[in-house]
């Protein structure tokens, strides 16, 4: 079960980093909307759980990025609306940051690179350079590289999340963004993600895809 203390403390610590003081607004009050958020109940992947994994992966990949505390800050926004039925996800979520980091006194260029960075997991390729989005997207990528029965879990949690879709027209979707994947030159592009997560990534995606094919 996810620590909600912890998630809170890793809020408020990345918060009180990018706006450079203790002092401003309360920062318990916004972490509170957001976990609220990240539990409602049409969530079965894009849960808590993620949320913190996603945050311990950008903790292993803080090294690569230019402002590890910004790429926290985006983490928490990332999946902060999440309809599985509708597209506009990412774009609402980043609007969410735009306007509640202001008032929680992070700085208007600090803001607007969490905003751009949640726009870019629209499509998990940032340009080349772009540091803190590759950080940001392998970290929230990084379940395609864990154990196969974690894997699978996460599989079944994405297929739960689309219940109202038909099995074979979600067989069908999820068999294109598979080999979508597939296709990239590269999952990762982080240092530490292209060594260690690629291999088993794309094991795992294989595997999946052959299982909805097969």
């Amino acid at each position: 079960m996810t620590d909600a203390s912890a998630l809170r403390r890793r809020w408020r610590d990345a918060l009180v980093a990018v706006r450079g003081t203790a002092s401003g607004p309360d920062p318990l009050p916004y972490a509170e909307h957001l976990l609220d958020r990240w539990g409602e109940p049409q969530r079965r992947y894009h849960t808590t759980a993620h949320l913190a994994q996603v945050l311990d992966h950008v903790d292993t990949l803080a090294g690569h990025a230019a402002d590890p505390d910004v790429v926290r800050l985006a983490v928490w926004f990332h999946d902060a609306v999440y309809r599985p039925d509708r597209s506009e996800n990412e774009e609402r979520s980043a609007a969410l940051a735009e306007r509640a980091l202001p008032e929680a006194g992070v700085p208007d260029a600090a803001t607007a690179e969490v905003a751009r960075l949640v726009r870019l997991t629209v499509t998990h390729d940032p340009a080349d350079g772009d540091r803190d989005g590759e950080v940001l997207c392998d970290a929230d990528l990084a379940i395609l590289a864990s154990a196969p029965r974690q894997y699978a879990a996460y599989a079944a949690q994405v297929r739960e999340e689309y219940g109202f879709v038909p099995d074979d027209l979600f067989r069908a979707g999820r068999a294109d963004v598979l080999r979508h994947l597939l296709g990239l030159p590269r999952l990762f592009r982080t240092p530490h993600g292209a060594a260690v997560w690629e291999p088993r990534a794309r094991q795992n995606v294989t595997t999946e895809l052959e299982l909805l094919t097969g």
